[in-house]
């Protein structure tokens, strides 16, 4: 059995975390490929040693061009406090490793201006190197297996060849996240949280049997914990439904993780390092478990606005859709849900994206399908109430909006897939917690 093992910046934040994270591999014979993010928090009031290295090399930038002292002790300042972060987690495993040469490599190539993905690297790839010196194991630089093009698009194939070679031979190894290389060398970074995409990326080439993702929650939990007061957590998901609650913000994971283990069918646990006897959420692509609740979670996010067009006969007129979205389209404004009905029909959209381009809007739209009456409206809120059990549950709707009705709330839309597998709900922003807590209530609480 092989499991590929990723832990995420507040699981490395510090020695003690790394002691926590070494237990964790040690325990389990079978954890062989680590995949270490760059150190993040150890308190609230810290900060990200990537968001250090963004601004240390920003110093860097500005004492080459502008030939500064200011700016030039501003870099050098940073570059050491990083050096000191790394160091104090050396002498806390009391390790026998120095990593003088390295921070030299990255002076001199700050000054060099080698760029923004190249300084962000270094947080994993320093990282890396601590873990593979504690676990003694083989440390493999991921700028040697993981592959972009020339335009910065991850290659897939290269990239699956090259870490099925070089992990043919190797029992145990450390892969930095977040990073690869372009065809010419350079180092090119996945967004932020790409360490995540890394692990799931090892996961295929060595087709493991599992891809534990540790960070510091036990897994997903049925509701936002900052609007329900503890919140069920989720012990099975599968990648559909997570696809959902991740569209509408929940967000453990990096959604782009999910797609090079899916094509596998190799599952995806995630664990909380400060509490590893909790099972944690298990990401499958599909599963005969039956959920403990109707619903597998409920997410959301607030300021959409809507335009509503009302045009008699709608429903006949060919292209009528295509002329409207295209007004859209050529105001890149991307579209989040669009119901209709026989001679109405909304499009939601991001406010702040909207907000400047209303009226270019309103004008395209008028010139494009000539409504006969076109609204708008603004500070809306979308719920996402997602679950694979709702399909064969009936009454899901009704329960909704018999919840909603009870605790006072409007609803201005509503939306249901044909796959059945989540229902989307429109309130107002003000009413967008009283409106998760009551959904909560009647398809977790009640059932309790």
């Amino acid at each position: 059995m092989i499991k590929v093992v990723k832990f995420g910046g507040s699981s490395l934040a510090s020695a003690e975390q790394f002691q926590k994270a070494g237990t964790i591999i040690r325990k389990d014979e079978t954890r062989r490929y680590v995949i270490p993010s760059a150190p993040g928090k150890r308190t609230s009031k810290d900060t990200k040693v990537t968001d250090m290295l963004y601004s240390c090399y920003g110093q860097a930038i500005l004492a080459n061009d502008d030939c500064d002292d200011d700016h030039q002790e501003n870099f050098e300042s940073l570059l050491n406090q990083i050096k000191e972060r790394y160091n104090e987690i050396i002498q806390g495993l009391s390790l026998d490793l120095s990593l003088e040469e390295d921070f030299k490599i990255i002076r001199e190539n700050f000054t060099k201006k080698i760029g923004r993905d190249y300084a962000a690297s270094r947080g994993e790839y320093l990282n890396g190197k601590i873990m593979a010196a504690y676990l003694g194991i083989e440390f493999i630089d991921a700028a040697e297996v993981i592959f972009f093009d020339e335009n910065g698009n991850f290659d897939d194939v290269k990239t699956n060849e090259a870490i099925s070679s070089r992990l043919s031979g190797v029992e145990r190894a450390v892969i930095p996240g977040f990073y690869g290389s372009k065809p010419n060398g350079k180092i090119k970074t996945f967004s932020r949280g790409g360490s995540d995409i890394t692990g799931s990326i090892v996961s295929k080439a060595v087709h493991a049997d599992m891809y534990e993702n540790w960070t510091d929650v036990s897994g997903f939990l049925i509701a936002d914990p900052r609007i329900i007061t503890n919140p069920k957590p989720i012990d099975v998901i599968t990648y559909r439904e997570l696809r959902e609650l991740s569209y509408m913000g929940a967000t453990v994971l990096h959604e782009e993780a999910i797609f090079p283990v899916r094509k596998e069918g190799i599952p995806i646990n995630i664990r909380n390092t400060n509490a590893p006897e909790d099972k944690g959420t298990l990401i499958v692509e599909a599963t005969c478990q039956k959920p403990r609740f109707v619903i597998t979670g409920i997410a959301g996010k607030k300021d959409f606005a809507s335009v509503t067009v009302e045009k008699a006969m709608m429903n006949g007129q060919v292209g009528f859709c295509r002329k409207m979205l295209e007004v859209f389209e050529s105001n890149e404004i991307p579209i989040e849900h669009m119901p209709s009905g026989i001679d109405t029909l909304s499009v939601f959209v991001h406010q702040d994206e909207f907000a400047e381009k209303e009226q270019k809007v309103i004008a395209g739209i008028h010139r494009a399908v000539e409504p006969d009456v076109l609204e708008l409206e603004s500070d809306l809120a979308l719920i996402a109430v997602v679950g694979r059990a709702m399909k064969t549950a009936r009454g899901t709707s009704g329960r909704i909006f018999s919840a909603l009705a009870h605790a006072n709330i409007n609803v201005k839309m509503i939306d249901q897939g044909s796959s059945e597998l989540n229902i989307i709900i429109g309130v107002r922003n003000h009413d967008f917690e009283a409106a998760v807590k009551a959904i909560y209530d009647i398809f977790v609480t009640t059932q309790i």
